[in-house]
């Protein structure tokens, strides 16, 4: 994604490929923190799956192992981004501002390991978000 796209961007295929329901969400959350002052940044959405296999490659190469990569970038078949189920949110505000406010929204932290990841659990709403995972590999989504 390009510097500084929008939660109301129309053209990026990164936010407009989104699960509609994400992104509702975090259209009502951007507006609402809007009235405290904070912006929100799309750094990454919705990926293709050959652009998700390019960021594991991208990750094993940097990381050393297949092992340490899974920490940080899942595989395309269980990406939650090439679902367009997940958002990565910045500037530290905004993704300070979801993490204190998301669950409104059904936005979720869903990683210690990444504050700027957010997925949609509408039970939320009245339940709270789930207790986030340290990392990718202690997602039982992500074992395949």
């Amino acid at each position: 994604m390009p510097d500084g796209v929008s939660a109301f961007d129309e053209q990026h295929p990164g936010v407009v490929n989104l699960d509609p329901d994400l992104l509702q969400a975090l259209r009502d959350a951007a507006s609402d923190a809007r009235e405290d002052g904070i912006e929100f940044v799309v750094n990454s959405g919705w990926r293709s799956p050959e652009y998700q296999e390019q960021l594991l490659r991208d990750a094993v190469a940097d990381y050393g192992s297949e092992q340490e990569a899974a920490r940080w970038v899942a595989t395309a078949e269980t990406s939650a981004h090439v679902a367009g189920g997940a958002v990565d949110i910045g500037s530290y505000d905004a993704t300070d501002w979801v993490s204190d406010h998301g669950a409104r929204y059904g936005l979720c932290p869903i990683y210690d390991n990444e504050p700027w990841h957010f997925e949609l659990h509408p039970e939320a709403i009245d339940q709270g978000c789930p207790a986030k995972y340290f990392d990718p590999t202690e997602d039982p989504r992500m074992q395949q």
